[in-house]
């Protein structure tokens, strides 16, 4: 059925409909992230009818996203498994740059991607809780009140971003979150055309971050990283000026470590 090869063998237990939703899962990869409905058939083997009908249960469940006439997965297949988050490309090799970037700035660093109207973590190193909640991979914020929300809000192609704007509730965290929509897209497009993103106590009072993009080999925002820090010990000047040069420099890093 699929490109692979031949298939095992299989028991009086198999389950047809699981291995073809597997295989459209598996049909994207890291050269190929999003894909139209014939290129899925064509990969799983699956007439475009049964290739359709996975798809747009995937699409129900969260799993894949759809934009015009192409598809792509969504970070919830995270979900699937801590085992698959800790063995994903991405973790792993931001790690490392994290260490690195929270030794120079002396802050806690993490990595994220979009999943929805949210941001996920995939990656941390902390120094210090700074946060009235414990942050872990797998911890979800609202993507509007977060750095890297707004880098990767940023990176979405116009009418996602659009129908993201047109849907989300951009319920107040403290007196500083942004609730106007046209306000938030407007700031959007200066982080879009500046490349990096500063969020100040809009998520939590005391707590800003700097956020840049992780772009993969086609020039796709596919993640953030971001520097955070309590507002008590650190000015936004010094954010831009001290630890925005180090964050950009790790964020190309982790990008040529991936195309490698």
């Amino acid at each position: 059925m699929t490109e692979q090869g031949t298939a095992p063998e299989r028991g009086a237990h198999y389950v047809q409909s699981l291995e073809r939703g597997l295989a459209v899962i598996r049909a994207f990869t890291a050269d190929s992230p999003a894909l139209t409905l014939t290129e899925v058939a064509k990969r799983t083997g699956l007439t475009r009818a049964g290739a359709r009908r996975f798809l747009l249960t995937l699409v129900d469940l969260g799993y894949v996203r759809a934009h015009g006439k192409l598809f792509s997965l969504t970070a919830r297949v995270l979900d699937l498994g801590y085992a698959f988050l800790s063995g994903a490309a991405l973790p792993e090799v931001a790690r490392p740059h994290l260490e690195r970037l929270s030794a120079a700035v002396r802050e806690s660093t993490s990595a994220s991607v979009l999943d929805g109207a949210d941001v996920v973590y995939v990656a941390r190193f902390a120094v210090s809780r700074i946060m009235a909640v414990s942050i872990t991979v797998g911890t979800r914020f609202p993507a509007y009140a977060t750095s890297m929300g707004h880098v990767l809000l940023a990176g979405l192609p116009a009418g996602e971003l659009t129908a993201y704007l047109g849907g989300v509730r951009l319920a107040a965290f403290t007196s500083h979150t942004t609730t106007s929509p046209d306000r938030l897209r407007t700031e959007l497009e200066q982080v879009r055309d500046r490349g990096w993103a500063l969020v100040d106590q809009e998520l939590e009072e005391g707590l800003r971050s700097i956020a840049a993009p992780v772009r993969d080999r086609a020039g796709r925002v596919v993640a953030a990283v971001n520097v955070s820090t309590h507002a008590s010990r650190t000015t936004v000047e010094r954010l831009r000026h001290e630890m925005l040069p180090p964050l950009l420099a790790a964020c190309t890093a982790i990008e040529e470590d991936l195309a490698g």
